[in-house]
């Protein structure tokens, strides 16, 4: 039995003292020294230990200085493994005095707190150890419970009672008590900031705990890593982002950042409401379409076609004739009793100098009618060989054609065709008939 305990006692000791990891997990290390009291009430068959606990003045020896030192790590879990020293004085022995017998205990401990970073923080402890009491020995099983009162993170009081039984019968089994100060450290905190660089999502970044360590350099309450602005204070709206113009348009994401305006126009106003940024428009006070940079389409002619839809822009027309005018009967009519007129030589396609007056107004009608095109024809009466009238009528009718190009008017406009003697619209058997045959015609092409 006598070397059983002390076999226990070692791998106590060498356990406390290679294992040893515990108080919380930012500060593993406690340190912890005070005083310590010995309270060695007889035990007789055991019916009355304890039973004067607190008889202080009778029963507890107290060494006033500093007589322990106890040093423990953080396992994890709220556990901690540690070992301690202590020395004391032993004048009373229960009720008996006795001569100074100097006592000293080496202890390994398994601690649990039941608190997690609690300014309050109770504890319950079992280890084991051995004790020398003069120059006799014995190994200790040991149980006990304490609190620790944290005044600040790392530095706090502890109290402390464990009961201590001894496996040899010449040593009493005893209470040790004590009281003394905590220091815990050893918690890394790589940027300063405080925070445990554990707990810290920036542990190379000083930040703020609010936001577990990280930063918050523009200082709107949004950490950086969530701050779409980092370094421009901002709303929570706008993820970080400032909105001078409060039109809901970040910034950074503003083509007009100092006047209110549309999220689809880029956070830029648009006046008129047609879709175009006034920045954009050119008419920034009258709707338009962006095809024409926010402008309304003009109608010049005021004929209800737009000018971009309008083929004749210039003159009022129709909607029907894509904005240009129609030629009616009427103008029909005139233009044919105009180009009836038109004389030639004799048997030629030459023109008489006395036909330019009536083409001016032919000319004047075709203009007013600048998308319409028309058919040259020319007629002969039946003097003559069928081939011969056919061909001079084809030579007029292109003569007819070529004066009015060279005029100005469009060759894609007119087109020149010769019936010869084969549409009269007289009698070839009476002079007047003959003459009203020999004519040219100008027709529209429907």
């Amino acid at each position: 039995m006598k070397h059983l305990s002390k076999l226990l006692v070692v791998a106590l000791l060498i356990l406390g003292a290679n294992n040893i990891q515990a108080q919380d997990e930012n500060n593993p290390w406690q340190v912890s020294f005070g005083a310590n009291a010995i309270d060695t009430y007889p035990t007789g068959d055991g019916s009355s230990f304890g039973n004067e606990f607190f008889n202080v003045n009778d029963h507890w020896n107290i060494l006033p200085s500093i007589s322990y030192v106890g040093v423990s790590k953080s396992v994890g879990g709220g556990f901690a493994i540690g070992a301690r020293g202590s020395l004391n004085k032993i004048s009373k022995l229960g009720d008996v005095s006795v001569d100074d017998l100097s006592h000293y205990a080496l202890d390994g401990t398994i601690k649990y707190n039941f608190l997690s970073e609690a300014t309050i923080d109770p504890f319950v402890e079992v280890g084991g150890g051995y004790t020398w009491v003069d120059e006799i020995g014995a190994g200790t099983v040991n149980a006990g419970v304490g609190i620790n009162f944290w005044f600040t993170e790392n530095l706090g009081l502890t109290l402390q009672t464990s009961y201590k039984h001894a496996f040899e019968d010449y040593l009493v089994k005893h209470w040790q008590h004590m009281a003394g100060l905590a220091v815990k450290f050893g918690g890394t905190d790589s940027d300063g900031d405080g925070v445990y660089d554990k707990d810290d999502a920036c542990p190379e970044v000083a930040g703020l705990e609010a936001f577990n360590g990280c930063p918050d350099a523009d200082g709107d309450g949004i950490e950086d890593s969530k701050d779409s602005c980092p370094n421009e204070a901002g709303s929570k709206e706008m993820n970080g982002c400032p909105d001078a113009d409060g039109d809901g348009v970040a910034d950074k994401d503003d083509a007009c950042p100092n006047e209110a305006g549309l999220a689809a126009l880029g956070g830029c106003p648009d006046a008129d409401g047609d879709g175009v940024a006034d920045k954009d428009d050119e008419c920034p006070n009258e709707a338009g379409p962006s095809e024409n940079k926010g402008c309304p389409w003009p109608d010049k002619d005021g004929d209800s076609v737009l000018d971009k839809d309008d083929a004749c822009p210039d003159v009022a027309g129709t909607v029907a004739n894509q904005g240009c005018p129609e030629v009616t009967e009427e103008v029909q009519k005139q233009l044919n009793d105009y180009a009836k007129t038109i004389l030639f030589d004799t048997g030629k396609a030459t023109l008489k100098p006395e036909s330019t007056s009536v083409f001016v107004d032919i000319i004047r009608i075709l203009g007013e009618y600048p998308n319409a095109k028309f058919t040259v024809e020319g007629h002969t009466d039946s003097v003559g060989g069928e081939k011969t009238n056919q061909a001079l009528s084809e030579k007029r009718a292109n003569s007819v054609r070529d004066f009015l190009i060279a005029e100005g008017i469009a060759a894609d406009r007119l087109t020149a065709i010769g019936y010869g003697e084969s549409k009269p619209i007289a009698s070839n058997n009476t002079r007047s008939g003959r003459a009203q045959n020999r004519r040219t015609e100008i027709n529209l092409q429907k």
